[in-house]
C-alpha cells in the first residue's frame, strides 16, 4: 500500500511539473504515480486518463463528469509513458509482458486526512501504445440519501419503496449518471442488522460493511445471471444486482422480487418510463413488470455552482419561450437564474461538485394497467406526470431557480 501526504493542488501540481522536466533516468516513477493519484483526488477528479498519441502523452482528469487537460504546457514523454504504465501495471498486479490484450487491476493508496483511496485500473492497447485510465474511488465516501438531490416528494416515494419487504427498485440513465452511488446509499439504508444483503456487481466499486459483496467473474463462469442464482440460495432479505443486461439477468430478478426479496438493480434508459418497454423487450411478460418494480429513478448528474462566483441574471423573453417547450408553466416561475463566472477556489470553471437531477416513477394500479396493456413510454411518462411526478427537466430547472445549478448545465446534461 502506497503511503503519501497530501498537500494542496498547487504544491501538487508544481511537484508533478519538476519530475515531468527531467530528464527520464532522473524521474522517479513510483513518486510520480503516487503524485498523480493524490493531486487526482486533491482537484476532486473521478478519472485520471493517460493517453498516447503519435509524438506525446495526453494527461487529462474528469472533474465534476467534465475532462480537462492537466500538463498540455508540459506534456508527458513517450519514454516516460511506457515506464508509467509499467508502473501501473506493477501496483495493480497485472502483466508487465502482456501488451496487447485489455487488462483490468485495482490498487490502495493511502493519504494523511483521507484513508484509503481505493484505484481502479484499465489497461488499453491503441494504435499509439498502452491507453490507462484509473477511477478514483475514496473508501470514505459517505452515503445519504438526503444528499442526492431528491425533492420532498421524490424523497418520500423512494423511502415508501424501500420500506416494502419485496419488489424491484430500478435507477436508470447512461454511464456515469451515479446510478451506483443512488443504489448504495439505498442499501446503506437498509443496512440493519436483521437484515441479509448480498450484492453482485461488475465491479464492486465501494466495501459496504455488513454486506456481502460479490465480484463478477465470467471467465470463471460467473456471471450476473449465475450469480444471481445463487444468491436466491442464501437466504437474501435484499438483492442488488449491478446491471441488468440481459434476458435472462432479467427474469432471473423479477423472480427473485416476486419471491419475497427486495431487488435493486440498473437499466441503461433515457427516463424512468423507458424502464418497462425496455424490461419487456428484454422477454419478460408485461404483467410480470407490472407487478414487481416498485419505482424506478431516472437521473443525471448536473453540476452544482460555485457559491462564491455565481452571478444572478435575468432570463430574456425569447429564453422563456424556448424554455417552455420543455418545462411547461415556466413563464409563471421566477425568471431569475444564476450563470457561471470562474473563481480560484472553484478553478476558474464556475462549478463546483455535483448534484443529480431527479425524476421518481412510483407504480400505481393505472400505471400497471397501461404496463399491462403494452402502452408506450410517452403514454406512461404522461400518466406518471398526471399522478405527480416531476420530471429531470423540471428538477432541473428548479433547481437552476434555487441558484444550485445553471439552465445551461441542466440542458447540456439532458441533451446528452
Amino acid at each position: 500500500m502506497l503511503e503519501i501526504k497530501l498537500p494542496d493542488t498547487k504544491a501538487l501540481k508544481v511537484t508533478i511539473e519538476k519530475q515531468l522536466v527531467k530528464p527520464i533516468d532522473e524521474v522517479s516513477i513510483v513518486d510520480l504515480i503516487d503524485l498523480f493519484v493524490f493531486y487526482a483526488y486533491a482537484s476532486r477528479a473521478s478519472d485520471i486518463h493517460i493517453e498516447p498519441t503519435a509524438d506525446t502523452v495526453r494527461v487529462r482528469f474528469r472533474i465534476d463528469g467534465i475532462l480537462h487537460d492537466i500538463f498540455d504546457k508540459i506534456g508527458v514523454t513517450k519514454s516516460l509513458h511506457n515506464e508509467l504504465i509499467s508502473r501501473i501495471k506493477v501496483l495493480s498486479g497485472l502483466r508487465t509482458d502482456e501488451h496487447f490484450l485489455p487488462q483490468d487491476g485495482r490498487f490502495k493508496a493511502k493519504a494523511d486526512h483521507v484513508g484509503n483511496i481505493d484505484v481502479r485500473v484499465s489497461i488499453m492497447p491503441t494504435h499509439y501504445g498502452e491507453n490507462a485510465v484509473m477511477r478514483i474511488l475514496a473508501e470514505t465516501q459517505t452515503f445519504e440519501i438526503e444528499d442526492l438531490g431528491f425533492s420532498g416528494l421524490d424523497l418520500e416515494r423512494v423511502r415508501r419503496a424501500i420500506e416494502k419487504p419485496y419488489g424491484m427498485i430500478l435507477a436508470n440513465g447512461p454511464t456515469g449518471s451515479g446510478k451506483t452511488t443512488t443504489l448504495y446509499t439505498i442499501l446503506k439504508k437498509l443496512n440493519k442488522p436483521e437484515v441479509s444483503m448480498i450484492t453482485i456487481e461488475d465491479p464492486v466499486e465501494y466495501s459496504l460493511n455488513g454486506t456481502t459483496q460479490i465480484q463478477v467473474d465470467p471467465k470463471a463462469g460467473l456471471t450476473f445471471a449465475n450469480g444471481l442464482r445463487s444468491i436466491l440460495r442464501q437466504d437474501p432479505d435484499v438483492i442488488m444486482v449491478g446491471e441488468i443486461r440481459d434476458q435472462e439477468t432479467a427474469g432471473i430478478a423479477v423472480n427473485a422480487a416476486l419471491t419475497g426479496h427486495l431487488l435493486l438493480s440498473t437499466l441503461h434508459t433515457n427516463d424512468s418510463a423507458t424502464t418497462f418497454p425496455r424490461l419487456i423487450d428484454m422477454g419478460v411478460p408485461p404483467f410480470l413488470v407490472a407487478s414487481t418494480l416498485n419505482i424506478a429513478m431516472g437521473q443525471r448528474l448536473v453540476r452544482r455552482l460555485c457559491p462564491d462566483c455565481k452571478k444572478e441574471r435575468v432570463l430574456t423573453p425569447v429564453e422563456i419561450k424556448s424554455l417552455s417547450e420543455l418545462v411547461p408553466g415556466i413563464e409563471s416561475k421566477s425568471k431569475k437564474f444564476f450563470i457561471a463566472q470562474g473563481c480560484l477556489k472553484c478553478g476558474q470553471s464556475g462549478y463546483q461538485g455535483r448534484i443529480g437531477i431527479r425524476e421518481v416513477l412510483e407504480v400505481n394500479d393505472e400505471i400497471r394497467k397501461l404496463v399491462m396493456n403494452r402502452a408506450s413510454s410517452q403514454e406512461i411518462k404522461q400518466a406518471s406526470i398526471k399522478n405527480g411526478m416531476v420530471t429531470m427537466v423540471q428538477d432541473g430547472i428548479e433547481k437552476a431557480t434555487r441558484g444550485i445549478t445553471s439552465i445551461e448545465e441542466v440542458l447540456r446534461t439532458v441533451r446528452e
